[in-house]
């Protein structure tokens, strides 16, 4: 299966207090961390909802300010357009991902369960996003996975949230007490 990585961060961080795409995690940006882990495993990356260094930006669809779902919605148009099959979304601000993300989810649609931004979405749902955002309805990532009906996974892995610079401080601290 030909996979898009999409990173979803268009969000403005508010509980973070500054841009946290860029906080700082072992020396690198937080987003680095999310695409160096995506990166194996898909054809093609891309950065929704921003621009980043060394990855394709992706402007949000049809609008900004549609929350994750502008981010995917750029996704999904942009993965049927370039011939792959499906994409493979992940938040900027949730460590780790898993390196076999892909399998986990099996076929999709499919989520993991409590984190909604990690999805696999199949390229076909494009213009059903679309039609999804141009009804102007629910337009939250629970919304779009009761729409599509995509199916729940549970990971035994924990992905931790990094919405506040305590959680991304609580973070490094259970790294670094867990490293070898």
């Amino acid at each position: 299966m030909r996979l898009l990585g999409a990173i979803l961060a268009g969000g403005a961080a508010t509980r973070f207090g500054s841009d946290k795409a860029a906080a700082l995690l072992a020396g690198r940006a937080l987003l680095d961390h999310v695409a160096e882990a995506l990166r194996p495993q898909v054809e093609s990356l891309v950065v929704c909802g921003r621009s980043w260094s060394g990855i394709d930006g992706l402007p949000d669809r049809p609008a900004p300010g549609l929350g994750p779902l502008g981010g995917l919605s750029a996704a999904l148009a942009h993965a049927r357009a370039a011939g792959l099959d499906a994409v493979l979304s992940v938040g900027c601000d949730v460590l780790p991902i898993p390196s076999d993300l892909f399998r986990l989810l099996g076929e999709g649609p499919a989520h993991v369960e409590g984190q909604p931004l990690f999805g696999l979405w199949p390229a076909a749902l494009a213009d059903e996003l679309d039609r999804h955002l141009a009804e102007g309805g629910n337009r939250s990532l629970r919304g779009w996975i009761a729409r599509t009906g995509a199916r729940a996974v549970h990971l035994e892995t924990a992905l931790h949230n990094l919405n506040t610079p305590a959680d991304l401080a609580a973070f490094a601290a259970r790294d670094r007490t867990s490293a070898p």
